[in-house]
């Protein structure tokens, strides 16, 4: 099984980190391999934890957290700091060569305020994935937060730091970087229609109507959402359980592991 010099990206949540993970040693073998995996990852719980210690509970709207400043120094010290360097220890505990980032660095990911009521979250990515081809091509695996920047457009928010859903940061940067696959790691097996049962395919055609409908709802959106936009990009899209041994590595290899968007 080989993946030569293909760019996999690859989606580690937060809910998948810790001893339950078994994805850090697959993505350590597809290096081995000669692919060039990228990862984004997020780390919400980490980040609602550490907000906890501070006597701060975390809000949301519409499932997605409310960012205000005191909230976004914890997700940027958490997110760009801890999980980021502890995923990159990690790999190089498997004898992978890794290097930390976050949308912020390079401008590779600048976005702008969508929604006020969420505070400093970003919509409407625009990416630049220079930094992260010059990193896969000296043959590192970038490990990037979603901890961003908003764009230079001249208002009085403009370079203020922006805290991004990862999943949707995933999707477009999987599509800038004309990556081979996208895979979603997560701690269900897969999109599950309403009577428990795995959708191992679904059409690019009938995703809209599944969260239209409530089918897929919550975290799982933002991961379809990314899907369908990658692979109508020419993307192969994957949505699979992080915690099952080898999981990334058979799906790749073209094994029905969770759900497959096409």
């Amino acid at each position: 099984m080989t993946f030569f010099n293909s760019i996999i990206l690859i989606k580690i949540g937060g809910s998948t980190l810790g001893a339950s993970d078994t994805s850090l040693p697959d993505v350590a073998a597809l290096q081995r391999q000669g692919a060039r995996p990228v990862i984004v990852h997020g780390g919400g719980n980490t980040v609602t934890e550490w907000m906890a210690r501070q006597g701060t509970m975390a809000r949301f709207v519409g499932g997605l957290r409310v960012t205000d400043a005191e909230s976004l120094e914890v997700a940027t010290a958490v997110l760009a700091g801890l999980v980021n360097k502890q995923l990159v220890a990690s790999l190089a505990t498997l004898g992978a060569k890794a290097v930390g980032l976050s949308g912020v660095d390079g401008g590779m990911v600048q976005a702008t305020i969508g929604n006020p009521e969420l505070g400093y979250v970003g919509t409407d990515l625009r990416i630049d994935a220079t930094a992260v081809i010059a990193l896969v091509d000296a043959g590192y695996i970038p490990v990037i937060s979603p901890i961003s920047i908003h764009a230079a457009d001249g208002s009085a928010n403009a370079h203020h730091l922006l805290n991004v859903n990862a999943d949707t940061v995933a999707g477009a940067l999987a599509m800038a970087l004309g990556a081979k696959d996208l895979v979603f790691l997560t701690d269900v097996a897969g999109i599950m229609d309403n009577n428990g049962r795995i959708l191992e395919r679904i059409l690019l055609a009938e995703t809209e109507a599944l969260m239209t409908t409530g089918v897929v709802k919550g975290g799982m959106v933002p991961k379809l959402e990314a899907c369908a936009s990658a692979v109508a990009q020419g993307v192969n899209a994957h949505i699979i359980d992080g915690r099952r041994p080898a999981a990334l590595l058979e799906c790749l290899a073209g094994t029905a592991v969770g759900t497959t968007v096409v």
